[in-house]
């Protein structure tokens, strides 16, 4: 078995997956150039569903390179001695940076399931295997029709298994550390999964633009992060506006303060 990984990868198959590793990283932060800057005017041409679809490309990006080095990588490679030297140290200082986003992570999903568990978060969907809906109670300043759009938005999210989607991304996060562009890259992914969520809901219900603007300005802002599921409105101010305003330049808006949500039972569904 060793000498097989030898004979593919090179007297130092560690420094060779790690070349191949930082090539997919400058395919997927050229591709997510790419989408970051195409993605407005595909969504003023072709509607936010195609928009967030662009994001298929950096990590097919990522494995056409995996599949370019590899193909390309000469017989007998050796990789030079200064960058032998520095392997161990680099191995160790991605090793720690691993372990410290996985640690945030796993920090941010708790301190979202106390407050969940305290009723205060949602409305969201968590789970990756079999996903919940967490809804405001029927005192938390919904209307039924609000409550009605904001079931409708989540279960679009499950049935397109979005949360296994942001499950992988915060997997690349974790793994693609150094790579600024894929922290970007999930920023933006995330808000324009939440737009293609508000495009469908309005596709269905023309009529209750008004009704669902209303319903996004009354949802309190999330106050902690979730890493593993779809929660909205996205956190600060811009991806609460950007959603507002699309509404309302697609058929008039609604305002109005609105309370923030004060309990949060959860529908288990499945996708």
């Amino acid at each position: 078995m060793g000498e097989a990984l030898h004979a593919i990868l090179g007297p130092d198959p560690g420094l060779t997956l790690a070349a191949a590793g930082l090539q997919a990283n400058a395919a997927a932060a050229a591709a997510i150039g790419l989408v970051a800057a195409v993605r407005l005017p595909v969504r003023r041409l072709y509607g936010a569903e195609t928009a967030y679809q662009l994001w298929r490309i950096p990590p097919a990006a990522a494995l056409a390179g995996l599949v370019l080095f590899f193909v390309n990588l000469p017989r007998g490679f050796e990789a030079p001695p200064a960058a032998a030297a520095l392997a161990g140290p680099a191995l160790l200082a991605w090793l720690v940076g691993v372990l410290a986003i996985g640690a945030a992570f796993a920090r941010a999903q708790a301190r979202f399931h106390a407050e969940l568990r305290a009723g205060r978060a949602g409305p969201a969907v968590v789970g990756l295997i079999s996903p919940r809906i967490v809804m405001p109670a029927d005192d938390g300043g919904y209307s039924a029709e609000e409550r009605a759009l904001i079931r409708a938005h989540e279960r679009i999210h499950v049935a397109r298994k979005d949360p296994r989607a942001i499950a992988l991304l915060a997997g690349a996060q974790c793994l693609c550390w150094f790579n600024p562009m894929v922290h970007l890259a999930a920023r933006l992914l995330r808000l324009d999964q939440e737009l293609a969520c508000d495009a469908a809901v309005m596709l269905s219900r023309p009529k209750a633009r008004g009704v669902y603007a209303g319903a996004l300005l009354k949802t309190q802002l999330a106050a902690t992060p979730l890493p593993l599921g779809c929660y909205w409105p996205a956190r600060g101010r811009h991806p609460l506006e950007v959603r507002v305003a699309l509404l309302a330049r697609a058929g008039g808006g609604a305002s109005g303060p609105g309370r923030g949500v004060v309990h949060a039972p959860c529908q288990a569904i499945r996708p």
